[in-house]
């Protein structure tokens, strides 16, 4: 008796299974169409679609890569002034920033302020203008010089607390020109500050 119950059940199933499958061809269809391989002509629109919509080198630096650039730029900017005007006596959050150069240059600055026992006080206004004065690349590597207009306020106290330079009342227009590096070869998008030409 076990056994044809065990049977009906079984059919039951199939039949179940059976009208699944019904409803979802009648929901999905079946394949149609054609599906043989596409004309020489219709293969080479798909190849010119496929390289129109590659994306654009990395060697190429137009205007919207220039903008990008300055975004960074000036970010890199204030980063690297306000990590500067720190009293440690090492570059600490800028130094990715930084060329090996430049970085040993700015350590250098920070050990003679600290031996004469003097400290800086800046506060980073904000950057007025910051615009590409030249690009030039050798080889792979591109280098882009800024030039930045910014406001700070900044003065030099030493050891007890007297002004050598500066006004901590004054805002104060500063200029300067840097120059960013940048293999363009390389999968690091960082630039980093090579060179200081004020």
């Amino acid at each position: 008796m076990n056994y044809s119950f065990e049977y009906i059940d079984i059919i039951l199933l199939a039949m179940i299974a059976g009208f699944i499958i019904l409803r979802l061809r009648g929901i999905l269809g079946k394949r149609t169409g054609f599906e043989g391989k596409a004309s020489p002509q219709f293969e080479k629109i798909l190849k010119d679609v496929n390289l129109n919509n590659k994306q654009k080198p990395k060697e190429v630096f137009d205007e919207a890569a220039q903008k990008e650039f300055l975004k960074g730029a000036k970010i890199a900017y204030e980063t690297i002034i306000t990590d500067f005007s720190d009293n440690d006596n090492k570059i600490t959050t800028s130094r990715p920033l930084l060329s090996k150069e430049i970085y040993n240059q700015f350590n250098e600055a920070l050990k003679e302020r600290n031996d004469r026992g003097h400290h800086a006080e800046i506060t980073f206004i904000g950057i007025n203008n910051a615009s590409i004065k030249e690009k030039n690349k050798i080889d792979k590597v591109l280098n882009v010089t800024v030039d930045f207009v910014a406001e700070v306020i900044t003065c030099i106290k030493d050891q007890n607390k007297k002004i050598i330079s500066g006004d901590p009342e004054k805002i104060k227009k500063i200029y300067d020109t840097w120059v960013f590096s940048r293999d363009t070869t390389s999968s690091n998008p960082n630039w980093l500050l090579v060179n200081t030409l004020t």
